[in-house]
């Protein structure tokens, strides 16, 4: 009986090593696979870095994009230059953006004319008007490149502002032209603040400081001012219609009001000159098929300021400022 036992013992005690060392094994290769899928992670992190590194690297030290004139020394075309979204300092059709286009596009020597392709419900009357008095001052200095406007879907307020820069006005039928006036928007929470029980303190230097406070009562002198600040503004704009139009703009009073009509309408008040695309102005009008893109486009950094959320504190900006900004629409 002793040595059965002993027997017994004997085998329970290998048995017991046995799984002791499979289980050691196996906790020993999970944590390798552990380790493993560990550095594959950050190498594919380091890996990404670096290229972001060098992404950024390349989009600061090479050259700015040459437009496709620049590979054919000697050929015609018809430049293009897009005038897309709302105008305003901040955006894809910024003053700064747009002239600079321009300039690129009538300093070029294969330049036989410039088409601004325009998609624009207005914007800022400032940007505007630093774009027609730039058109303006290109035309005479570049006296042989005509300069056409051609209208896509929209093109009002401070669009039609820069539009009007140009030599003529080619539309679609179906394309919404027109918005000749100047608005000035906001909010009053004075009734909320009431019912909320929320008490307004603001301190100002100068009596006027506060005008159009969203947050204090309307007052009628202010209304009065910016009534005379507006209407003055949009008289600049109906000088400048006039001024670019000239005889071929119908005698009415609606012109002026703030109303949009369609492309076929607008021939018919002398806002536009006649229907066409650009393939179209560039091959029967310009005479020059090929076209050209001169549109300055976000760099690379530009586009990550934006995803970064730079884009937020200009909206920020801009929502702030909403009640004293004029906006040709």
């Amino acid at each position: 009986m002793l040595f059965k036992r002993n027997k017994i013992n004997d085998g329970s005690t290998v048995g017991q090593a046995d799984r002791w060392e499979r289980e050691l094994l196996r906790e020993l290769a999970t944590a390798s696979l552990k380790e493993q899928r560990k550095a594959r992670r950050w190498s594919i992190f380091f890996k990404l870095l670096g290229f972001a590194y060098l992404t950024v690297l390349l989009a600061l030290w090479l050259p700015e994009k040459l437009p496709d004139s620049a590979l054919k020394p000697g050929s015609k075309h018809t430049a293009v230059i897009e005038i897309k979204g709302v105008i305003a300092s901040d955006s894809e059709a910024s003053a700064d953006r747009i002239i600079g286009s321009l300039r690129k596009a009538f300093e070029d020597g294969g330049t036989k004319g410039v088409i601004l392709r325009i998609n624009s419900p207005g914007g800022s009357p400032v940007q505007a008007g630093y774009v027609n008095d730039e058109i303006n001052r290109l035309k005479k200095k570049y006296k042989d490149i005509p300069v056409y406007a051609v209208v896509t879907d929209l093109c009002a307020s401070g669009g039609y502002y820069i539009a009007v820069a140009a030599d003529k006005i080619y539309v679609d039928k179906a394309s919404v032209v027109g918005s000749i006036g100047v608005l000035m928007n906001g909010f009053g929470f004075v009734g909320s603040m009431e019912k909320l029980g929320v008490e307004r303190r603001l301190l100002t230097a100068g009596e006027n400081k506060a005008v159009f406070d969203p947050f204090s009562p309307v007052k009628p002198n202010d209304v009065v001012h910016m009534k005379k600040m507006l209407d003055r503004i949009h008289n600049q704009f109906i000088d400048i219609v006039k001024s670019g139009r000239g005889e071929r703009l119908k005698e009415s009073e609606e012109i002026f009001s703030g109303l949009f009509w369609t492309g076929e309408e607008s021939i018919e008040l002398g806002l536009a000159d006649g229907l066409g695309s650009s393939s179209y102005v560039a091959r029967e009008i310009i005479g020059a098929e090929e076209i050209v893109d001169f549109t300055s486009s976000e760099d690379l950094l530009e586009r990550f300021a934006k995803r970064l959320g730079a884009g937020v504190a200009s909206g920020l900006a801009r929502i702030i400022a909403a009640g004293t900004a004029p906006v040709l629409h």
